[in-house]
């Protein structure tokens, strides 16, 4: 090994070259380095082997992000949020996918395939890192471990990234393959579903007792690099979806019809509880670090930014953080997560991120397509009804004709009104301003920081013009300010409903630059997860068990129900809201359901949701009902009319059985004769 010759890489000379390489060399290191150097050279210097392993992490850019615009990754638009532009003709030479061809599953397998090539080529060259780096003589012991443990934490995050958007892949030997053999030999057949978690999770394991050689955090300048907490955390997520019904007694066509090469199952037919207690165990790790918490901003008492107080609860409202609410701003406690008013390494919730380097799609490309016309955003990433309605009331009640269009409805009809000019001089119906629907009236502070309803408030403060900041912006078809639907341009929201969610008070695209958008930070994992999977796991237990943590010990794992509370409070209580009921909590099949709402509402646009759906194995159902919105035709005379929810004859729906995993590509199936093609999917021969 120590004679083969190796090109050491630049980050800064690279530029994007490395992500842009053909698939058929994702293999190939050699060529990507431009000073010919032995192994042994490469890995003793504390300089070489940082650039080797910043190499390695340029590979979670481009189509590996977990949270991006759609020219990257389409899988942050589910049943919560689309996207209305790009909805012309497919062009296969932009690698676009346009929202209806994307929900319609007309995609190809030669489709947003970088993040097959990416993984396995980072997976390699942290591989080569790892059986080297021990060989450095100008770091330290500890510096070692901490580089190791990182390269370790990149290698089992791309086998990640594959599994949940693949299902099961092949899991290289740990020792690499000798790529001098013959092509029948490195021909690599996919593990299991359960086989990949847990490899996933033990490497994580290792990872996080490696970087603990430096301690539990990262420093300011490297809040983008993996911690103990990030490991620990995939690792719980890994585990967790081993667990979800996709994954673990799945006696569904798609669970038959999903085999390797020899025609064995690679999704369990047998369902196993303790799979949810270790899925548990591992999400306890990481909050029993005592490194994260959820953040929050205190009461704003004056002006007009001040704070909209939720009602009392005779719970919640009257205890300060972290038990409850009376001392903090809810809404702006989870804005500010997201808009950028905190770097990577001042938020506390913050587990994993890529910190803002995603280039050209990345979040501030989804804040100029959430952004309205008026401020010469794209106005054309919207949310749909079934989210809208999805939020609670500000009392924790359902809002008056919930999913009635969908056929869920509990026989309650839709509030009609508007806030009058009255209303808004008594201070009534705060934030809303005069003109707005009661539809959007005492809801719960999230739904506030997240959606851009009809009438709702932009500050817009880096616009230039005076006449363009602070605006309430409708989106009738009437609109003077070409906020409304246009039949000759691309610019209007499809439902009636815009995203206020990543999106500062000071953002404004004016001019058509990102400049003037504050920069985000990518929530890749961020803490409320971990607290909502704990819970969740939990809820799925029928017996008791006995699980080691991480660093020695063990949990007794249980359904119990203050257990539960941990993970469940400190997300309703940050969010403004009422704890549930106790016969929420004493019934399984309540708390399930209720969960599943509170991801929704909680990690809403955050590339979750079309993940959850798949391994609940409820996206036959959600992904396939007509989505609803407003009746954006009708102008501001005829209101009543724009605020009856219709079917959107613009956003097209459906589920097909190929939907479950993405296609693997025909130029990889060719490659290894061994791989199996997903179910529903060709293999071009």
């Amino acid at each position: 090994m120590k004679n083969k010759k190796l090109y050491i890489v630049f980050m800064l000379l690279l530029g994007t070259g490395v992500i842009s390489s053909c698939t058929k060399d994702y293999l190939k290191s050699d060529q990507y380095f431009k000073d010919r150097l032995t192994t042994e050279k490469v890995f003793k210097s504390k300089l070489y082997s940082e650039e080797w392993l910043a190499n390695v992490f340029l590979e979670f850019k481009g189509e590996n992000a977990d949270v991006a615009s759609k020219g990257l990754t389409p899988h942050c638009f589910a049943d919560d949020m689309y996207f209305g532009d790009r909805d012309k003709d497919y062009d296969p030479s932009k690698n676009e996918l346009s929202y209806n061809m994307f929900k319609m599953g007309l995609y190809t397998e030669n489709d947003k395939q970088g993040t097959w090539a990416q993984c396995y080529r980072g997976i390699r060259n942290a591989t080569t890192f790892i059986q080297n780096i021990y060989m450095n003589t100008e770091m330290s012991a500890a510096e070692i471990a901490d580089y190791r443990g990182q390269a370790r934490f990149a290698r089992a995050y791309f086998y990640w990234l594959l599994l949940r958007k693949y299902g099961p892949i092949p899991v290289l030997p740990d020792e690499g393959l000798d790529y001098t053999d013959s092509y029948d030999n490195l021909a690599v057949p996919r593990n299991t579903y359960e086989e990949c978690a847990n490899y996933i999770g033990n490497e994580m394991l290792l990872a996080a007792k490696e970087m603990a050689a430096l301690g539990m955090k990262r420093s300011q300048d490297g809040s983008a690099r993996p911690s103990v907490g990030a490991a620990l955390a995939t690792r719980a997520k890994a585990l967790l979806y081993a667990a979800s019904p996709l994954a673990n007694g799945n006696n569904t066509s798609i669970g038959a019809r999903l085999v390797d090469n020899k025609g064995k199952r690679l999704l369990s037919a047998e369902y196993n509880e303790e799979k949810w207690a270790k899925a548990a165990a591992a999400a306890r790790d990481v909050m029993e670090l005592g490194v994260y918490q959820l953040y929050w901003t205190g009461l704003q008492t004056t002006g007009n930014d001040a704070t909209v107080v939720p009602p009392k609860d005779n719970n919640f409202s009257e205890k300060s953080w972290p038990d409850g609410w009376a001392n903090i701003d809810p809404a702006k406690s989870y804005a500010q997560v997201f808009d950028g008013t905190l770097p990577a390494s001042g938020n506390p919730e913050l587990i994993f991120t890529r910190g803002t380097n995603q280039e050209n799609e990345g979040i501030d490309a989804m804040v100029a397509h959430q952004l309205p016309r008026s401020a010469t955003g794209w106005n054309t990433h919207g949310v749909t009804q079934k989210l809208v309605d999805a939020y609670y009331m500000d009392n924790g009640l359902n809002v008056p004709g919930m999913d009635k269009e969908i056929g869920r409805g509990n026989g309650s009809n839709r509030l009609g009104g508007y806030v009058s000019q009255e209303d808004y001089d008594k201070g009534k119906y705060k934030p809303l301003r005069p003109g707005v629907s009661l539809q959007y009236a005492n809801r719960e502070p999230r739904f506030y920081a997240s959606v851009a309803f009809n009438g709702s408030f932009w500050t817009l403060l880096n616009e230039t013009q005076e006449r363009n900041r602070n605006q309430q912006v409708f989106y009738y078809r009437d609109n003077d300010r070409g906020n409304g639907f246009n039949s000759s341009n691309a610019y209007w929201l499809r439902t009636g409903f815009g995203v206020k969610k990543f999106v500062h008070p000071n953002d404004t695209y004016e001019g058509g630059s990102m400049a003037r958008i504050v920069p985000k930070a990518e929530p890749a994992i961020r803490y409320a997860d971990i607290l909502l999977m704990y819970a969740e796991a939990l809820n799925e237990l029928g017996g008791s068990y006995s699980i080691p943590s991480w660093r020695g010990g063990v949990y007794t794992i249980s359904r119990d129900i203050a257990e539960m509370k941990k993970g469940i409070q400190p997300v309703r209580i940050r969010g403004g809201v009422p704890d549930y009921s106790a016969n929420v909590y004493s019934s399984k099949v309540e708390l399930r359901k209720t969960l599943k709402r509170e991801r929704f509402i909680e990690l809403m646009g955050e590339g979750q949701r079309y993940y959850d759906l798949r391994r609940w194995m409820d996206a036959p159902v959600e992904e396939a009902l007509p989505i609803y919105g407003c009746n954006i035709l009708m102008n501001q005379k005829d209101r009543d009319l724009f605020h009856q929810p219709v079917a959107v004859w613009a956003l097209k729906t459906t589920f097909a059985d190929k939907m479950w995993f993405w296609p693997i590509s025909h130029s990889e199936l060719k490659r290894n004769k061994n791989l199996t093609q997903n179910p529903g999917w060709t293999y071009n021969d």
